[in-house]
């Protein structure tokens, strides 16, 4: 059942935290406009919407890092304003984000008491001794196996949210945000995460899961409340309303053909791999890429997937194996190499690996053909920034101009910003390695026409990814990995989520 917004004069007392028709504006744009959010003890609510539709500036409200202009925050049916984020985690609210903010160099007591040390009463001598105990206590509570001693910067993704949810306890949070915290973390990862929520819930901890991934939310939430541009849409009940409806509440309006597979004549072979083999990771890996053909290339975590991609792109190299591009044998020994060669590759991860955040958008673009669009050592400006324009429009990059900075995009137009720059290569085989990770609905499906759109211009892509809908919607042929090895090669008809599952984890 959906709840109005008439519904928001209910008894005070039934919610932990309350936020009724919150605005903010910046510069006079509206960052939230008339919001509203209601939340219980030892409830899992999800928050979902695209990117830009106002789920960081109203999290920062309630974490005190901005204040409202207008509407109420109730905390335990009282009216509250924070300042500052330190009033905030006084009254018990904590937020975990999709990147750790942390000191890497300090131990993981020392991260979990960061601004909150214990010390010894009528002086400054820090209680390292109870600090460690409780350290422990809290991550043997939560299923960690690391020592409190150990080095944060030596944990995993995963093993850090762990610190960062310890912390959360040591300062007896009530309320915890979990901003993406799925995003950077494989299927096992994932699952311990969802174990962990669970038993913070069952505790009486309230939780706000904040989620691009719908499985997210049918796993663990009981309440989403949906945003669209800055605006409150509803709330539901997750049992009573459906993905699709869900997909209409968060981008208004139906996405019937969310894969949007073009029918393409396949073309002549392009790339055949024989016997790739690299030792520890794979082996005996074959196949054929034709012009105009999706190969989906999945499998477990672990499975040596994005092994193989990174060997034909020149990261590693094989130990042996065969590769022809375009009927002609090749040795890729450098990512140089194989973009001279004619292929392409996206990375997993855009901001690391893919993008210069603190560079223009257009200088982005046009970073890997630096030297078409420059004469005797000098670049033009002004054939640089047409080109990047034409590109950026191309692939359908929202942004005011092309000399915003990368890093002031969204998800999805970052990843936009990366295909771009792969276009002004002369590309044969495209190589993409999770190619919608991390980004919301819409984009996904402007990201997907993108993907069908080159391979009817010819181009042959693999097409890496953890995502069954994704490998199943787009992929022609559908490649399972399994412990180094391809463990099954189906066709379009065959490639099913059965059929995936039961080559991806057979014995």
């Amino acid at each position: 059942m959906e709840l109005k917004r008439g519904e928001y004069s209910e008894r005070m007392s039934e919610y932990l935290l309350e936020l009724s028709g919150i605005t903010k504006r910046f510069s006079g744009v509206k960052a939230l406009d008339q919001v509203y959010f209601k939340l219980k003890a030892g409830e899992i609510h999800a928050l979902m919407g695209e990117n830009g539709a106002g789920k960081s500036t109203f999290i920062k409200i309630i974490t005190g890092v901005h204040e409202a202009d207008e509407g109420e925050m109730l905390l335990d049916g009282r009216p509250v304003r924070f300042r500052n984020p330190n009033e905030a985690k006084r009254a018990g609210i904590a937020a975990i984000y999709q990147h750790v903010t942390c000191y890497p160099d300090l131990s993981v007591t020392e991260n979990i008491f960061m601004g909150h040390e214990r010390i010894a009463r009528g002086s400054k001598r820090l209680l390292w001794k109870n600090m460690h105990e409780e350290a422990e206590r809290w991550l043997r509570e939560l299923g960690a196996s690391f020592s409190p001693k150990t080095q944060m910067g030596a944990l995993s993704v995963a093993e850090q949210q762990i610190v960062e949810i310890a912390k959360a306890l040591s300062m007896d949070a009530r309320i915890i945000i979990m901003d993406e915290p799925t995003a950077a973390l494989s299927a096992r990862e994932s699952e311990e995460l969802y174990r962990i929520t669970e038993q913070l819930r069952d505790r009486g901890k309230a939780i706000i899961f904040i989620s691009h991934r719908f499985e997210d939310m049918y796993r663990l939430a009981s309440k989403v409340t949906v945003f669209r541009d800055s605006r409150y849409i509803g709330t539901w009940k997750v049992d009573e309303i459906s993905r699709s409806d869900l997909i209409v509440a968060m981008v208004g309006r139906e996405i019937n053909h969310l894969f949007p597979k073009k029918e393409v004549k396949l073309g002549e072979e392009v790339l055949r791999v024989e016997g790739l083999s690299r030792t520890g990771y794979f082996a005996d890996v074959s196949f054929t890429l034709r012009r105009g053909e999706i190969i989906g290339l999945t499998g477990l975590v672990g499975s040596g997937r994005s092994e193989v991609v990174e060997t034909l792109f020149g990261i590693h190299e094989p130990d042996r194996g065969k590769i022809w591009l375009k009927g002609r044998k090749v040795r890729i020994r450098h990512p140089r190499q194989a973009m001279q060669s004619g292929i392409g590759y996206l990375p997993e991860d855009r901001q690391k690996q893919g993008l210069v955040l603190d560079w223009a958008i257009g200088d982005n673009i046009t970073l890997p053909s630096l030297m078409s669009i420059s004469r005797n050592g000098w670049t033009s400006r002004r054939k640089e920034a047409e080109v990047a324009k034409q590109l950026a429009e191309k692939v359908g990059v929202k942004a005011r101009t092309i000399f915003d900075l990368a890093s002031s995009l969204s998800g999805g137009n970052q990843q936009k910003v990366v295909f771009a720059k792969l276009l002004t290569m002369d590309i044969d085989v495209l190589i993409l390695d999770e190619p919608t990770k991390g980004v919301d609905v819409g984009a996904k499906s402007a990201i997907y026409e993108i993907i069908s759109d080159l391979a009817a211009q010819g181009m042959g892509i693999i097409m890496v990814s953890s995502e069954m809908p994704e490998v199943i919607g787009m992929s022609d042929k559908v490649l399972v990995m399994r412990e180094g090895r391809i463990s099954a090669i189906l066709d379009r008809s065959e490639a099913s989520q059965e059929n995936i599952l039961a080559a991806a984890m057979a014995e």
